[in-house]
């Protein structure tokens, strides 16, 4: 194997940072430009990016992690990780897993957070065993600072006087239209996974004609992520729809179809 470096994200990457490292995955460009957009629009208030570069392969691994205060957590002074991900596929460039890279990209963020002045370094992680494992980032010398569902809060502090971040909660439900059904989505852009389930709200809703009404809400913007306390979701009326991987069309297409027919008795 060939040894892999670890460097700050340069033009020679972006499009396989934009698709996550999977390129090869038709998936993937379902997801349209939302991270490119979001990336441009983050990378001048205090975004850092570093890859995992082999040679003759390019990127196989990759950390995103910004300020707390730009983030959709709720912190002081600290760097929150958005994810690190080292392709695990065996397409494209290949499992690149249980080598070290994620730890490697790990403590050069941490470093590089510290170097800025950062009082500690904050990430989300699942506590079941599955991306961004709760367990991993535990096994590297984080705590517990608030859980969220399935989901947890985990801290390092770098300094005595760092303080815990915590999650924001939901503030509010999007209405629904009456005499229509509403499929509202909600988008920050850093993920390409829910982009595609963006894309495909959007495509699925437009087979109904003037029945629904689909909305977009931008929670890039800092001050509607706070109004909202939501980043990513798709709600049908009232109601949430799916959490994690990108729903598939037929289920969504499906679930509205669902709201359709009882709209109409």
């Amino acid at each position: 194997m060939c040894p892999v470096n670890i460097v700050d994200i340069s033009p020679r990457y972006h499009s396989a940072y934009f698709a996550c490292l999977e390129e090869w995955s038709d998936e993937i460009k379902e997801a349209g430009d939302h991270k490119s957009c979001w990336f441009n629009k983050y990378k001048d208030r205090g975004l850092r990016v570093k890859l995992a570069v082999e040679e003759g392969k390019g990127a196989v691994g990759m950390i995103q992690y910004l300020p707390a205060e730009e983030s959709t957590i709720a912190g002081q002074g600290l760097y929150f990780i958005l994810c690190i991900w080292v392709h695990g596929y065996p397409q494209g460039i290949g499992n690149h897993q249980k080598r070290g890279i994620g730890q490697a990209l790990l403590q050069a963020a941490e470093a590089d957070a510290k170097a800025l002045g950062a009082k500690g370094m904050a990430a989300w992680g699942i506590w079941l065993p599955f991306w961004m494992r709760a367990s991993w980032f535990k096994k590297h010398g984080y705590g517990k600072a608030d859980r969220q569902g399935l989901s947890l809060l985990l801290w390092k502090a770098f300094t005595a006087e760092a303080k815990p971040p915590r999650f924001i909660r939901k503030k509010k439900t999007p209405s629904s239209i009456p005499g229509k059904v509403a499929v509202t989505a909600f988008i920050n852009g850093w993920c390409p996974a829910q982009g595609i389930t963006h894309e495909r709200a959007r495509r699925a809703s437009g087979e109904f004609g003037d029945e629904v009404i689909f909305r977009t809400i931008d929670t890039s913007d800092n001050n509607t992520f706070l109004e909202w306390g939501i980043s990513d979701a798709i709600f049908i009326d009232e109601k949430q729809v799916g959490w994690g991987p990108p729903l598939s069309y037929e289920k969504i297409r499906a679930a509205i179809q669902k709201r359709v027919k009882k709209l109409k008795g």
